[in-house]
């Protein structure tokens, strides 16, 4: 019953959910997470990466609110695919809360000559147009910002690691900016990945570099409901 308590004490604050809550998560492979794109598997449609862990704990400190967890993150994914899919896999399922991870593909396009290249500037305008889309179609919509994140070393950031570190820093500086304007929570994985890497090596955390191992995504949803918990600890309203 002990630990019970303390996992449910731990979880976000009911201020951020209410009753029927709908909260999307969207982003790139980070968030797919090899999820089920077809069918009713409650299996399988969040994937296996955080967007699954949370769902998992918010379901089951809030079963009363009959919560429903979406996930439409797909791998490979920048702001510009985003842009191509956001009517249809954001907009058009109403969500109450709205979760984004996207940028790492992003610096991917800038750094390893990936096209097309999505400069921070293009990155910061594109998300910005979107958050603003969505705002316009919903406007009691939560917004939860997740910062762009990497480690050094891996198979993915070994070369060029501080023009990629570089990069990332200024996507997450758009990422703060637009938090800011609207009124939305901010998850700071970039920094929690730096301090686990007193605890263990990078390659324990992301693997690659950029794709978090099974104890990374645990990271990561403890860090999300951490975030969330702090921004609506006041009972903060949703935004105008």
């Amino acid at each position: 019953m002990m630990a019970v308590a303390l996992a449910a004490n731990s979880c976000t604050r009911p201020a951020a959910f209410r009753e029927g809550d709908r909260i999307l998560f969207q982003g790139d492979s980070i968030t797919d997470g090899g999820r089920q794109r077809d069918g009713d598997d409650l299996n399988h449609t969040m994937g296996q990466d955080y967007a699954y862990l949370i769902a998992a704990r918010l379901g089951a400190q809030f079963p009363e609110r009959h919560l429903t967890f979406l996930n439409r993150g797909v791998s490979g994914d920048k702001i510009v695919d985003l842009k191509g899919r956001w009517q249809r896999d954001a907009i058009s399922l109403k969500p109450d809360m709205l979760s984004i991870l996207v940028g790492v593909n992003d610096t991917g396009s800038v750094v390893d000559d990936w096209p097309p290249v999505v400069t921070v500037e293009d990155y910061e305008r594109t998300y910005d147009e979107l958050l603003r889309q969505t705002r316009a179609a919903l406007p009691g919509v939560r917004l939860v910002l997740c910062e762009p994140f990497a480690l050094p070393g891996g198979i993915r950031t070994k070369d060029r690691w501080e023009e990629r570190q570089a990069d990332l820093r200024r996507r997450r500086a758009a990422v703060a900016r637009l938090a800011a304007k609207y009124r939305a929570v901010v998850v700071h994985f970039q920094g929690m990945f730096d301090d686990a890497c007193g605890r263990a090596p990078a390659e324990y955390w992301l693997w690659d570099g950029i794709h978090p191992t099974y104890a990374g995504h645990e990271l990561m949803a403890g860090e999300w409901t951490r975030e969330v918990a702090r921004f609506y600890s006041g009972g903060e309203p949703a935004p105008p």
